[in-house]
């Protein structure tokens, strides 16, 4: 019997991580399909995975940063301003795209859901002040609340400090990042029975049915996250490095879209990343700070969302928006979409915000967030996905700008 079940499994385990996990799909679907009630008993293996990669990535971001910053040689190049320039011209492009399609495609919402729960921010002053004090808060409150703001902010301070240590002290700290990388590498082994579970639970409890009702607007968030992810987020690379972009575009999207399409959180993806980014053979002084980083100010998706739900608000109630407001509220949302941390459902709370500027009330906004909260198993799933996977696309193509690493 034991050697039928190792002849069965050691094909399954000469696979690639990626076809392991589209075979967690396909068993996912055909589990909730076929047995609901079994497919939610397969919930503990999605949420053992994905607490395993929340309870790791801290742990990983503060001891990679600080060694990396401490082990790193004069004279090696880094590329950290580059990404950050993409990041931030990424999703003001993204914003730029969800306004144009919300004029194309007008969306109208009913507006008659409860609202929803949750204290939304002020205004984009509000939001970096919270930023600012983050990055100044408690270390040992920082690994535990998973604050990577914070986390980056002493992971760096104390790899400069331990740049003028003995060279036993700063091997003895790269050594622990490698154990801790190597606990990484054993959780995302398991990656495809997690996103089974995942899968599974989510089809069982959820379906599909609640998002017909608004299938206009999940056509046009998730349309304007397609057509970033396969038109400007290439153009923007192939603009920064002169080269055929899409060959790395499809390896971000399999390597880390998959994952943070069930995940549904940008800080449990690092650890993916990070692997991705070490398969990819990229900078470690570069992608040990931009991933986390990225995990925290790069959310394009998010801008996309605010945005599109947001104008089809003002829509809705017949309010007439111009370009000058247009063009605000994409500042606005990027700004705003630079303090989502990287859980699920956080860029939802920021509409209010953006609603303010056309005078929309806050009971009326929180009625939108709640339609937004309907359509999260979707929409949330797929800004995951684009948000992480172009964490790594841009951290690669500013390494990769100056030809100094391999072909992915």
């Amino acid at each position: 019997m034991i050697a039928t079940l190792n002849s069965l499994g050691r094909p399954l385990l000469r696979m690639g991580l990626i076809p392991q996990i589209a075979l967690g799909i396909v068993a996912g679907l055909l589990l909730a399909t076929l047995a609901p009630d079994t497919a939610q008993s397969a919930a503990l293996l999605g949420q053992v995975f994905v607490s395993a990669l929340k309870a790791v990535a801290p742990v990983l971001v503060f001891v990679l940063v600080a060694a990396a910053i401490a082990n790193h040689r004069q004279g090696q190049p880094t590329h950290i301003r580059s990404v950050l320039v993409l990041y931030l011209i990424g999703t003001l492009v993204a914003a730029l795209v969800a306004v144009a399609a919300s004029f194309a495609f007008p969306t109208s919402l009913a507006l008659n859901a409860p609202a929803a729960s949750g204290t939304p921010p002020g205004s984009v002053t509000e939001i970096l002040r919270n930023l600012l004090l983050n990055a100044v808060a408690n270390p040992v409150e920082a690994l535990m609340e998973a604050n990577f703001i914070a986390i980056l902010a002493w992971a760096v301070g104390l790899g400069l400090l331990l740049r003028r240590a003995a060279d036993t002290t700063r091997t003895a700290l790269k050594d622990l990042s490698d154990a801790v990388s190597g606990i990484v590498q054993t959780v995302i082994r398991f990656a495809p029975l997690g996103i089974f579970g995942l899968v599974a639970n989510t089809l069982a409890e959820s379906g599909l049915d609640a998002l017909l009702d608004y299938g206009r607007l999940l056509l046009v968030i998730v349309g304007c996250m397609a057509f970033v992810a396969l038109v400007t987020n290439p153009l923007i690379v192939f603009l920064k490095t002169g080269r055929n972009p899409y060959p790395l575009v499809f390896t971000c999207l399999r390597g880390s879209a998959i994952t943070a399409f069930f995940t549904r959180s940008s800080a449990a993806n690092i650890p993916v990343n990070l692997e991705l980014c070490k398969r990819l053979k990229l900078h470690a002084d570069t992608y040990s700070i931009s991933i986390p980083l990225g995990a925290t100010i790069n959310m394009c998706g998010a801008a996309i969302t605010i945005t599109v739900i947001t104008l089809a608000a003002a829509n809705t109630l017949g309010i007439q928006v111009d370009f000058v407001t247009a063009l605000l509220l994409c500042i606005v949302s990027a700004l705003a979409a630079c303090g989502v941390s990287g859980v699920a459902g956080g860029s939802l709370l920021l509409i209010p915000m953006a609603a303010s500027l056309f005078g929309i009330s806050a009971d009326v906004a929180m009625q939108v967030v709640a339609i937004g909260f309907v359509i999260s198993v979707v929409q949330d799933s797929t800004e995951t996905a684009l948000n992480s996977s172009t964490d790594v696309l841009f951290t690669a193509a500013a390494c990769r700008a100056d030809g100094n690493t391999d072909e992915a």
